[in-house]
């Protein structure tokens, strides 16, 4: 009898996301076990019950999926899975809480196609203002822009302090320098607008975040990529089938579903991935990252 391909799917939030359940398990995982309310001290414990249960053989066959709705707590949450692991016995690890590293992944992957092929531009120098970017996509969004090499802005819609604290955890964490902008009212937008050339748009479901008029000003203006589906829209007059047509102003727009479509193959073939692994794997925003750079071509 072949072994089984078992996900143990963990998160601190109340219940585990049905999205990523279903996923899994259309993805080809035989079972798929969600354990709520996990804390961070609780992972050592999962992860040492999961492998010392099956022999180490069957190591690849094991995963843990480590979910919630912080990205930091999630690497937290993986580096304590890393550290629990007591070799010959293995286990795969893959983080994406509340989505947000394929979201992210996706979007940031998709602007660098629409560069690539319509502004024979790349991320490394590119100024990117990133709205919502206290959020886990807009952060984690934000994070892959900087390691590629682009000139990143977290603008903040409260203010600039929780930005700030952002920017200061990315730069210990992963040594990337980001910059912290107040975009709390109109003004302070145009300010960050000026010199932008991509915008990433994350912000909370039916938020709007930017108008017409702001993106049509903003004349240095490449890309503009949101991923709120719900309307309003995040940024006014990018539909959300948009993958590289032109907004009022000239910028050229990528929309929520064109870059979830890039987010769902994200994730599915990084669960495929585990499934199809000969030793245990170990996947974050960075492996995410890659996935839908390949997705692309």
């Amino acid at each position: 009898m072949a072994d089984k391909n078992i996900l143990h799917m963990v998160t601190p939030l109340k219940h585990m996301s049905p999205f990523d359940v279903n996923m899994a398990l259309d993805a080809g995982y035989d079972a798929v076990i969600p354990y709520t309310g996990v804390m961070l001290e609780d992972i050592t414990g999962l992860v040492q019950d999961a492998i010392f249960s099956r022999p180490p053989r069957t190591g690849a066959r094991t995963a843990m999926f480590i979910a919630g709705k912080n990205a930091i707590a999630a690497l937290d949450m993986l580096e304590k899975a890393r550290t629990a692991l007591v070799p010959p016995f293995g286990i795969s690890f893959f983080a994406d809480p509340a989505g947000s590293f394929t979201t992210a992944a996706a979007m940031v992957a998709c602007v660098e196609r629409v560069l690539k092929d319509k502004k024979q531009r790349d991320l490394r120098g590119l100024k990117v203002a990133t709205f919502g970017a206290t959020g886990v996509v807009g952060f984690s969004a934000s994070v892959i822009a900087a390691l590629e090499g682009a000139k990143v802005t977290l603008v903040g819609y409260d203010g600039i302090k929780r930005v700030a604290e952002a920017a200061r955890e990315i730069k210990a964490r992963f040594g990337a320098d980001v910059q912290a902008a107040d975009g709390s009212d109109d003004a302070g937008k145009a300010e960050i607008l000026q010199s932008a050339e991509v915008v990433l748009a994350a912000g909370r479901a039916g938020t709007r975040i930017l108008k017409k008029e702001q993106i049509a000003a903003a004349r240095a203006l490449l890309v503009v990529a949101d991923v709120n589906a719900v309307p309003p829209s995040g940024i006014e007059g990018l539909e959300v089938h948009a993958n590289g047509e032109a907004l009022n102003g000239g910028a050229l727009g990528i929309g929520a579903l064109a870059i979830g479509n890039i987010k769902y193959k994200t994730e599915f073939g990084l669960f495929q991935k585990m499934i199809g692994a000969g030793k245990p794997v170990q996947l974050d925003f960075r492996d995410a990252f890659a996935f839908a750079r390949e997705l692309h071509g």
